[in-house]
């Protein structure tokens, strides 16, 4: 019993020691590290009024790795999730692969924001305005400009249509003298010190030098390891269930799930 103990023991150092590690490397373009950071009203408030060019945002709340249900009852996580104290609603997403960040992948968040900001009742003239946000590692649209603005138009006349839906692509490859390209040479950064921005740089110092930030950070780390464990024990009992040759009892003991839970994941199971 010792040595099992002694080895668990072992192997959680060993994984507090890899978190580290891997915090010591992340910017704020890896999407669990931003969530963290940008859970802070101040620095989402400033991240968004320098992306959308006006001083007078203000945002009244921010949530990091938010789960919003679509029409089936799906969950979807959001990176970040923020809104104005006018109403406006803005989700903000690091994506570094393309694929991510592709044109149906903008048009959903976009439809799952409007599915969600309203209720029973609401008049479709009191829709809030929304923005989705790409902030990408590479330049998705690869037109080599710095931001892209993306609003429906009448093809006829090439007016706005005004239907307050924008989506917005941010290219993080740009790093230039303009506070747009100084934001995106901070979200390149691995080390506090080298950034341009004293609102971020401190929380970026937080959550990789103060002890408190850190054990905050390894946390997070330890729960996304158990969920990932989790999805992923679900999977091998849905696979499992599809099978058709093995009992719930012999499912759950294979995938580490109870057998409430594997009854659960069986939509065949009679009523």
């Amino acid at each position: 019993m010792q040595k099992a103990e002694r080895e668990q023991e072992l192997d959680l150092e060993r994984k507090h020691e890899e978190d580290l590690q891997r915090l010591r490397g992340f910017r704020l373009l890896d999407d669990d590290f931003m969530s963290k950071v940008f859970e802070d009203k101040e620095c989402t408030e400033f991240l968004l009024q320098i992306i959308l060019n006006r001083n007078d945002l203000k945002v009244q709340s921010v949530h990091g790795q938010h789960d919003i249900k679509n029409l089936q009852g799906r969950s979807v996580r959001l990176d970040i999730l923020a809104v104005d104290i006018i109403g406006r609603v803005h989700n903000i997403e690091i994506q570094r692969s393309d694929k991510g960040a592709g044109v149906k992948r903008a048009r959903y968040n976009s439809s799952i924001l409007d599915a969600n900001i309203t209720e029973a009742g609401d008049k479709y003239e009191d829709l809030n305005e929304s923005y989705v946000i790409f902030i990408t590692e590479n330049d998705v649209l690869k037109a080599g400009l710095p931001i892209y603005h993306v609003d429906r138009i009448v093809r006829e006349t090439g007016e706005l249509f005004n239907d307050e839906s924008h989506i917005i692509y941010v290219n993080s490859q740009i790093k230039n003298e303009t506070a747009l390209g100084k934001l995106m040479y901070d979200f390149s950064c691995t080390d506090a010190k080298d950034m341009n921005y004293k609102i971020l740089a401190d929380r970026v110092r937080y959550f990789k030098e103060d002890a408190k930030g850190v054990e905050t950070m390894c946390k997070s780390m330890e729960e996304m390891r158990n969920e990932a464990s989790r999805s992923k024990a679900i999977q091998i009992a849905r696979r499992m269930l599809d099978s058709g040759k093995l009992t719930y009892e012999e499912i759950a003991e294979f995938s580490d799930l109870t057998i409430e839970e594997v009854k659960t994941l069986d939509e065949k199971q009679p009523a």
